[in-house]
């Protein structure tokens, strides 16, 4: 008995209604709507406003913009090398790197916390730097995965055409490989970025406080209510949008068209 291909995605769309759509519609309503169910502005007027939770945002913004691009730096070189082959048994180093993730995340930072504290004698002594050394050792695996599928799944032909036309390998990277990776760039980017902006568990670990966007959401949520929290979320949802609809997927394929329509022509221009 087969199944059309209609009936297989319902269960799929029947989970994303309940547990991903009508979640947000109900953090929108109430973010726009004041306590008596009215439309209003005031909750991201009072948001903005005021200065303890502008102080917050920005502090959030900085530890996890910080987190994402030493992610970023770390994650590209390794999944690179591990996708081209240039060691040997990459799928098994790339298990090393995913290992962690197996154990429980407050033991894990509790062994960081130890190591740093040996390396440093007091951690307090640089609680910003170590709570972005512990996000990134935490998101690090987050990064990889998603920029070592992206290249892996780059047609070998192109590597070879960029050659053809007298690319070196930096310049095959930069005009080839980089643009083509970019959609598991952007993907690691979010999964990185967003999580960053809200974990309180490791500015607690590491640096005995909770100034960060995770805990404000819940202070707003216990303190003033529905609206107040929904709005801080709306604000970290739009931050989550901009950076998952910063790229166009047609920008990708034309990208790899063109790649391939210059590698079937003998003697096309250098790239």
């Amino acid at each position: 008995m087969k199944f059309p291909g209609r009936k297989l995605s319902i269960p799929y769309a029947v989970f994303l209604i309940l547990f991903v759509f009508l979640p947000m519609v109900v953090v929108v309503y109430y973010a726009f709507t004041d306590a008596s169910g009215q439309f209003s502005l005031v909750n991201f007027m009072s948001f903005f406003q005021n200065a303890k939770t502008m102080g917050t945002l920005f502090y959030s913004l900085v530890i996890a913009a910080l987190t994402t691009c030493l992610c970023l730096i770390l994650a590209y070189p390794t999944a690179y090398i591990l996708a081209r082959g240039y060691v040997k048994n990459p799928l098994l180093i790339l298990l090393v790197y995913v290992m962690p993730m197996w154990i429980n995340f407050v033991l894990r930072l509790t062994a960081l916390k130890e190591v740093l504290t040996a390396i440093e004698g007091n951690i307090a002594y640089y609680p910003f730097l170590n709570t972005v050394l512990a996000m990134t050792y935490d998101f690090l695996p987050f990064m990889i995965l998603p920029i070592y599928n992206a290249i892996v799944k780059i047609d070998p032909f192109l590597w070879e055409a960029a050659s053809d036309l007298g690319a070196g390998p930096v310049r095959t990277l930069w005009r080839v490989i980089i643009p083509l990776s970019m959609p598991g760039v952007l993907s690691g980017t979010t999964m990185v970025f967003l999580p960053a902006m809200t974990n309180y568990v490791v500015l607690d670990l590491m640096y005995n406080s909770t100034y960060i966007m995770g805990s404000l959401i819940g202070s707003y949520f216990n303190s003033y209510g529905w609206n107040r929290g929904a709005m801080v979320s709306a604000v970290l949802l739009l931050f989550i949008a901009f950076l998952s609809f910063g790229e166009k997927p047609e920008k990708v394929e034309h990208i790899e068209k063109a790649g391939r329509a210059d590698a079937a022509v003998p003697g096309g221009e250098p790239i």
